[in-house]
């Protein structure tokens, strides 16, 4: 069974860097036929795409973030990262990284497997 686990800071200041990590068990984020995502869904709002991470480490970005987003992975940890700069209270969210097969498509918000998401709050 493939668990994702996220991990990072709950609060982030406004202006400042969001950065958090995806642990994860049972799979590998090398695996051919995966895509690996993070996703996010704001308050009182459906599911946001914002990037992808193939097997081959191409990476595809929600235009409307690409300028602030930045995705990244550790094989040797099976960990891949979101980094989301100038962040404002609009980024308030619950943020998800998730595994999609690859008949999902690259820039999806449908998944397999998620974890079970991490709340982030920008605020002073």
């Amino acid at each position: 069974q493939v668990q994702l686990q996220e991990s990072g800071p709950g609060l982030v200041k406004p202006s400042q860097t969001l950065s958090l990590s995806c642990t994860v068990s049972g799979g590998s984020i090398t695996a051919t036929y995966y895509y690996w995502r993070w996703i996010r869904q704001p308050p009182g709002k459906g599911l946001e795409w914002m990037g992808t991470i193939t097997p081959s480490g191409t990476i595809y970005y929600n235009p409307s973030l690409k300028s602030r987003t930045s995705i990244s992975r550790d094989t040797s940890k099976n960990q891949f990262t979101l980094q989301l700069s100038s962040v404002t209270p609009e980024d308030t969210a619950v943020y998800y990284c998730a595994r999609s097969p690859m008949g999902k498509g690259s820039k999806s918000v449908e998944y397999d497997y998620r974890g079970q998401g991490t709340q982030v709050t920008v605020s002073l």
